[in-house]
C-alpha cells in the first residue's frame, strides 16, 4: 500500500506536482506512490515499481492507438519502428526533466547525495505517473497527459516517416538525444561497375552503428539508419552486416 502522508511538507510537494502536471488527484496517496523510489519506501511494494510496470503498458497503448490512427496505410512493421522512435526511455526521461519531476521525488537519504537525478530514475517516474493518473481518473485523463507531451514527437516522426525516410528519423533522434548529426561512412563495395553493392554504417559522434549493404548508396544509407535506430532503442537490427 502507498505510504500515508505524514508531514505538511509532503502534502506541499504533492500539491506542487499536481499544479505542474495539470491534474488533480482524487487519491493523493496514489501520486505519493508514483513519486516514491524504492530507496525512499518502507517496502518494495510501497515504491513506484508496480506503477512503472502498468504505466509502461498504458503509455504503449495510447501511443499505438495514435500511430494506428495517424498512419492508416502503414504496415505493422513500420508502425513498430515509428513507435520505437516516439517512445523510448530517453523520451520519458526528457519529459520528466521538462516537468522537473526530479524535484518531487521521495528518495532515500543516500540518493539525496546525488546532485543530478539519473535518467533511468526519471524515465521510471514518468511511467509511474502515467499509471497513477490512469488508476485515479481512468484512460481519458491519462491519454490527455501522455499526448500533451508525445503529440509533438509523433508529428516530427510523421514528417520523416512518409516514404520510409529513416535517415530523416535518425537525424531527428540524433539531434534530440545526442545533439549531433549522423554521418554515413562507406566501408566496402563489391561487384562490377554496372551492378555494385555498397556497405555503409551510420556514425553519431564517436559511436558507429551496425552497417548494412544496399544495391546503391541511397538504399544502404536507409538500411544503415534503420539499424542505428534499432540499436539506439535496444532492439535487434533488421539488416545483418554481412
Amino acid at each position: 500500500m502507498p505510504q500515508e502522508l505524514t508531514t505538511s511538507r509532503e502534502a506541499e510537494i504533492l500539491e506542487q506536482c499536481q499544479q505542474v502536471i495539470g491534474y488533480q488527484f482524487r487519491q493523493p496517496d496514489m501520486l505519493r506512490a508514483a513519486l516514491t523510489h524504492t530507496s525512499g519506501a518502507d517496502t518494495r511494494l510501497a515504491s513506484n515499481e508496480r506503477l512503472e510496470f502498468l504505466g509502461d503498458a498504458v503509455l504503449g497503448l495510447v501511443t499505438c492507438e495514435q500511430l494506428f490512427q495517424r498512419f492508416p496505410d502503414y504496415q505493422e512493421g513500420d508502425l513498430t519502428k515509428i513507435k520505437s522512435v516516439v517512445v523510448s526511455r530517453r523520451t520519458c526521461a526528457r519529459i520528466s526533466r521538462i516537468l522537473n519531476l526530479g524535484d518531487f521525488l521521495f528518495l532515500g537519504k543516500g540518493m539525496h547525495l546525488h546532485s543530478v537525478v539519473p535518467a533511468s530514475l526519471l524515465a521510471d517516474v514518468f511511467e509511474s505517473l502515467v499509471a497513477a493518473i490512469y488508476l485515479d481518473g481512468g484512460l481519458e485523463p491519462a491519454r490527455n497527459f501522455i499526448l500533451k507531451y508525445l503529440s509533438p514527437e509523433i508529428e516530427q516522426v510523421a514528417e520523416g516517416a512518409h516514404g520510409g525516410n529513416f535517415k530523416s528519423l535518425l537525424q531527428q533522434v540524433s539531434q534530440r538525444e545526442f545533439n549531433a548529426t549522423p554521418q554515413y561512412h562507406l566501408l566496402d563495395e563489391k561487384g562490377p561497375d554496372h551492378s555494385k553493392c555498397f556497405k555503409i554504417a551510420a556514425v553519431i559522434g564517436r559511436q558507429s552503428y551496425a552497417s548494412a549493404w544496399g544495391r546503391n548508396k541511397k538504399e544502404a544509407e536507409q538500411k544503415a539508419a534503420m539499424n542505428a535506430l534499432a540499436q539506439i532503442n535496444g532492439e535487434a537490427i533488421p539488416f545483418e552486416t554481412d
